[in-house]
Order: C-alpha cells, then structure tokens, then sequence
C-alpha cells in the first residue's frame, strides 16, 4: 500500500503496568486499515512490541468498535492486553475521562471500560464464556517435561481453559519454581501445536488475598513468554471461581523475568449463566 508505513502509525501502549508506573507489556495501537497481513505482522516488530492491535472504526449501527490483533507470526482472534492498550487508546483519543465501549473481536463482543487517571487509564473488560477441562495426561507430560518442571514443583489444580484459544494453565508452589523455570521453547511449541493448545501459564497458587505471580509461554504464536497475558489471567480466575463456587478476586504479577513489571487484576463471579470474569490493569501512552 501506499502511504505512511503502519509501524509509523502506531502509538505504542505500555498495558498493564505496575501500580507505581513500572514496566507494562508494549502494545502497538493504531487505527485500521488497507494493510496486507504482512504489513501488519511487521508492525510488532518495527515498533519493538510483541503485538499489534489494529483499531476499526465503530459501526453505526451497533455502536461496536473492531479490533484485530497481529504478532510476527500472524493473526490472533483476541488479545487481553492487547484490549486494554486499545481501550486506554480509546480513550485518550476521545478526550473524556470515562469511557464505556462494546468492542467486536473475531469471534465475540465484549464490554469494555476505561478511566482516566492523570496520564494512565484504569482499563478493563468482561471476559464471558471461559470454558474449563481436565488436561489429558499427554497434554501435561508433554507440557511439564519441555518446561523442566520438577514433579515436586507441581501444585495441584492443572487444567486446560479457553477464552478464544485453548491454554494450559499449570500451577507450581513457589514463586522461586516460577522464577527458575528455562523452558526448551522449540519442545513446548511441539507440543503446543500437537495439541492445539495457546500456550502455557505456569501460576503460583494464590495466596489467601488473591496474590500470584505468573509467566505465560506462547513460542506457537510468536511470543517466547508475554510480558502480560490478560485472557489467561481471566481464565485462572474463572476456573478458581468455579472450583470453589464462590467469586474469585486475583492480583497478578508477570514480566518480572523479561524485566517488564506488570500487574493485572481480575474478578470472577458465578451468576445464572455461569461464571463471568472482568479483567485488566493500568495503561500508559508513550
């Protein structure tokens, strides 16, 4: 296409930062359009973000905002932090303090908020229709073994959940397991795409005030291990939610590991049509 290059288009958001302003996962955010899906896989990497989010413009009818999200190795049906760098986007575009938006990804709508707060946006959105099962053995074997995980690092608890894509969610007993793990990415990509599965979230087991440390490996989708993984986070706490059938309220750290702090936050809660999740964190421009 012709015209300014998208990478140069792109505004890159540090979502899900610290409380203090540390660190964030950088997200590249900018408004859609005629690009290739080449043109868009390059926006990640020339803006030196692991994904990039591109913004449609809202559907008259609906009031729906689209959002499409790229990494280097293409295209994925939805994105947690990615939603939350474009909501806080969003929002700083339409110059109001509050903003309130239904956002269309592939596969679903979602609800979708942020506020302002000095030069960061509090941003969140609601994650429905999680689904959990029990991994097969295979599934967590394979998983375990290219993670090099010990099996007296391993808590119980392991399950497979879906917002959008499979993932293996994988809980260990301490955060110095956590801190240790070096997996052999190209194995667990194998196994990942053996399996159809995301990836993998290897989780400390919460604390009695909902505290956990966290690390997410995506090497089939282009991401060695993401700085923030929003989606996994609400599936955590949905699965927490349903096991103990009551709500769940989490904080959660990642990034500690690529020296990027983030924070995420996600509440659970049962109702009539089961579990419904709102997930998310601080959002930063620039």
């Amino acid at each position: 296409m012709g015209g300014v290059p998208a990478f140069q288009a792109a505004a890159l958001v540090r979502a899900c930062v610290r409380e203090e302003g540390e660190g964030g996962s950088p997200t590249a955010v900018l408004p859609d359009g005629p690009y290739t899906d080449e043109e868009r896989r390059d926006v990640p990497v020339r803006s030196g973000a692991s994904h990039a989010v591109f913004v449609g413009s809202e559907d008259p009818a609906s009031g729906a905002v689209g959002l499409r999200f790229f990494t280097s190795a293409g295209e994925l049906p939805a994105c947690g932090h990615g939603t939350v760098a474009a909501l806080a986007w969003l929002a700083d575009r339409s110059g109001r303090d509050e903003l309130r938006v239904t956002l269309r990804l592939a596969d679903r709508t979602l609800l979708g908020s942020a506020v302002r707060d000095g030069a960061r946006f509090r941003a969140a959105f609601r994650a429905d229709r999680v689904t959990v099962r029990q991994p097969a053995a295979a599934e967590r074997y394979l998983a375990v073994t290219a993670l090099g995980l010990a099996a007296a690092d391993l808590a119980p608890g392991a399950c497979v959940a879906a917002l959008g894509r499979e993932r293996l969610l994988l809980p260990v007993r301490t955060r110095e397991a956590l801190a240790a793990l070096k997996p052999d990415l190209d194995a667990l990509r194998r196994a990942c795409d053996h399996f159809g599965l995301l990836g993998c979230y290897v989780h400390t087991v919460p604390t009695p005030e909902g505290r956990v440390a966290a690390r997410m490996f995506a090497p089939s989708i282009g991401v060695p291990e993401d700085v923030a993984n929003a989606n996994s986070t609400a599936c955590l706490a949905a699965h927490l939610a349903t096991a103990q059938g009551r709500g769940q309220h989490l904080d959660v750290e990642m990034g500690d590991s690529l020296g990027h702090p983030a924070t995420l936050v996600a509440e659970a809660r049962s109702g009539p049509h089961g579990v419904t999740a709102e997930v998310g964190g601080w959002a930063q421009l620039g």
